[in-house]
């Protein structure tokens, strides 16, 4: 795919065509790259959104990393506890899918770079809004993607700010990529269709002028299809290297590429995948014991403090829940047990309807110290306030002496090392 200019042309610069020498370009194997874009950047943009509203980020401050969001907000929604295993779909999807997409979205940009030197650079006022569109979109598809990849690559690069940046600047590339769309996509099944058609069959003959194609082409090294069997494999080997960090078991040992990939942190009932440990966190192990620490629980009737031995000896319940992370993690259902949500609150006074609740952890360090959760989540009698996970005590890495399970919440909000709840109007 190299361009590499020979005499007499190699004086010329880039803004010529005749520098442009790769005999892969034209408006065909563009169209196929950005078709497949066209789908894959549409599912990432719908589920990331989702990601964003699963936080619940209307619902409290601490939930929410992107402030005066606006009419960008539109869409928000109380985020469901049904079906449990929803945002390990969702944000499964959305990150996989992002790293098996690089492949096609650096082909795609390497086929259209001829077009971002033509010259003039501005022919008409429609040329100018077409030019900024592809601006924003060129600049827009590369934040997105090194921005996600470096989030999940080396967690919490962004503390603070990674929601942010990945929000707005997925609007502003979305809006230059659907108005891309909109004015190529036409064009593009047109080209698909020629060939479907079997015009031009023969990938040695020189391609329509275009302002892709090369006016005098080098001769080729590969055929346009190979070049796409290679792009396309080079997706599939991302694919089979990341997405097996959403499972557990052999499938885990395949994602090589991918953060908490690999084999299980230890093993036993404890033994699954963590984001955080106990030391990152800043836990000091003199506050989570027996005579130190104590749960702190506040609602309209007042204040309780519990200890875990009071917490063992309220009703315990079970619940098969994972946990999933935004960076696109997770584990399969875990068995957890301990007390209800729901009753909890009803201890301080909120036994008919269940309210919202601020839940606030021991942790010292990283985002996240606090974390709300929506009534419907508190109501779900799978929501708890966890003692154990399969069968046997919490770990200091996975919440001891309590932590908070929901189902189908981010792995985030699933607060650890819990040491107070707030119940009411946050």
């Amino acid at each position: 795919m190299r361009d590499a200019p020979h005499s007499p042309l190699s004086h010329l610069s880039p803004t010529s065509p005749g520098f442009w020498r790769s005999p892969l370009r034209g408006v065909r194997f563009t169209s196929v790259l950005g078709l497949v874009l066209l789908a894959g950047i549409t599912v990432l943009f719908v589920t990331g959104l989702l990601s964003y509203a699963a936080y619940n980020p209307d619902l409290s401050p601490v939930n929410d990393q992107t402030p005066d969001k606006g009419l960008l907000g539109f869409y928000l929604f109380s985020w469901p506890t049904d079906p449990h295993w929803l945002y390990r779909l969702t944000q499964g999807v959305h990150v996989t899918l992002g790293v098996t997409l690089i492949p096609v979205l650096l082909a795609k940009l390497w086929s259209v770079i001829p077009r971002l030197f033509a010259l003039p650079p501005v022919r008409s006022v429609a040329h100018a809004l077409e030019r900024l569109s592809l601006l924003l979109l060129v600049g827009g598809a590369l934040f997105e993607f090194v921005t996600g990849v470096l989030n999940i690559q080396l967690d919490y690069i962004f503390p603070g700010s990674f929601y942010t940046l990945h929000f707005y600047g997925a609007w502003v590339f979305f809006a230059a990529f659907a108005a891309h769309a909109a004015l190529k996509t036409p064009k593009a099944l047109r080209n698909l269709r020629r060939m479907r058609a079997g015009e031009e069959d023969d990938e040695l003959a020189a391609p329509r002028p275009d302002d892709l194609a090369a006016p005098r082409p080098d001769s080729p090294t590969v055929l346009r299809r190979g070049a796409l069997r290679f792009i396309g494999g080079g997706a599939l080997l991302l694919f089979a290297t990341t997405v097996g960090r959403s499972f557990d078991g052999v499938l885990r040992h395949t994602a090589l590429l991918a953060p908490h990939g690999g084999t299980d942190p230890g093993s036993g009932p404890n033994g699954f995948q963590i984001n955080k440990t106990a030391s990152y966190a800043g836990i000091d192990p003199a506050e989570t014991g027996a005579d130190t620490w104590r749960l702190v629980v506040t609602g309209r009737a007042g204040t309780v403090r519990l200890s875990r031995a009071d917490l063992r000896r309220l009703p315990q319940h079970s619940a098969a829940l994972p946990i999933a992370c935004v960076e696109g993690w997770s584990t399969s259902d875990q068995w957890w047990r301990g007390v209800r949500l729901a009753e909890l609150a009803a201890l301080v006074g909120h036994g008919d309807d269940p309210p919202d609740v601020l839940v606030e952890s021991l942790q010292r360090r990283g985002a996240f110290r606090h974390a709300a959760l929506r009534a419907n989540q508190v109501a779900d009698p799978r929501a708890l306030l966890a003692l154990t996970v399969n069968g046997e005590d919490l770990s200091m890495d996975h919440g001891y002496p309590a932590r908070v399970i929901v189902p189908a919440a981010p792995g985030v909000l699933n607060t650890k090392w819990v040491a107070r709840m707030t119940f009411g109007e946050l």
